[in-house]
């Protein structure tokens, strides 16, 4: 009995150290989505497509087909969506229905807080500075960040994002450089202190964005070694919200454009937000 005992105390000790570790995250999360909201700028200005008169002409014709004539400049941008998470292969996905929110905040940051929906859950959440998910909300099964490999694997993420969600935040400016690859892809790269990350988006003839690739600093092979590997994601169901025309449907995987994709995220947003500085 005295054993049984002392088992059920060290059960509820761990249980107890992992719930308030969960509660740690979540505030951790709530800080860092407030840090990046508050960079929303006061009096944004309004686009004016003589602001990238200068840009190569894919480049032109993304921001005149993504961003109408007088819209508020907001680079910060809340999002929510539904889809599927794949948790397993590209020969065995297993995916699982998940909702997710994300507030993107290019070149800072961004929060992805996620939770899956059927089966076996996992919560958690993806950012600049951390990865953090646990099964049923308690037993953690990923916990990486703080490290140059994270960092530059995550900048990676949101500077992709911001083509796709988040125009405003790539207009030329320090730190920015529009090149034309081809009649109808242009080259996004975004320095922001040692981070340095180029994103290739393929457009329609309107200028409607179709897909987006890059090569990202990433982990996810089978042999878990950090190394630059195709990423990208197909681009579909605009919409526009707000002045801004927003793809809300998205399907991004790693080897993107080769046999081995995998589109192991596929999200529909069901709300997108260009919210006002907070005062």
């Amino acid at each position: 009995m005295k054993i049984l005992f002392v088992l059920l105390v060290i059960v509820v000790i761990v249980l107890l150290g992992l719930a308030a570790l969960a509660v740690l995250d979540r505030r951790a999360d709530r800080t860092e989505w407030d840090r990046l909201g508050a960079l929303q700028p006061v009096d944004p200005q309004t686009f004016d497509p003589g602001m990238v008169a200068d840009l190569p002409e894919p480049a032109r014709r993304y921001f005149t087909y993504a961003i109408r004539p007088g819209t508020p400049l907001f680079p910060v941008v809340e999002i929510e969506m539904t889809g599927r998470f794949g948790l397993g292969t590209r020969e065995d996905p297993r995916y699982q229905p998940m909702r997710a929110r994300q507030v993107l905040a290019a070149p800072e940051g961004f929060v992805w807080a996620m939770r899956t929906t059927g089966g076996m859950q996992v919560a958690g959440s993806d950012s600049g500075r951390w990865t953090r998910f646990r099964l049923f909300g308690l037993i953690p099964v990923a916990r990486t960040g703080g490290d140059a490999d994270h960092a530059r694997s995550a900048f990676g993420r949101h500077v992709s994002e911001a083509v796709i969600w988040s125009p405003a935040a790539l207009l030329p400016g320090p730190g920015i450089v529009w090149t034309a690859m081809d009649d109808n892809t242009a080259r996004v790269t975004v320095c922001h202190g040692d981070l340095s990350q180029a994103v290739d988006v393929r457009l329609g003839a309107d200028g409607r964005p179709e897909a987006v690739s890059l090569d990202r600093w990433t982990n996810a092979n089978p042999e878990k070694t950090y190394r630059l590997q195709p990423f990208g994601a197909v681009l579909s169901d605009v919409r526009e919200v707000g002045g801004y025309r927003i793809s809300f449907h998205t399907e991004a995987g790693n080897l993107f454009g080769t046999d081995g994709y995998f589109p192991f995220f596929i999200a529909d947003v069901t709300e997108i937000r260009f919210p006002d500085a907070p005062r």
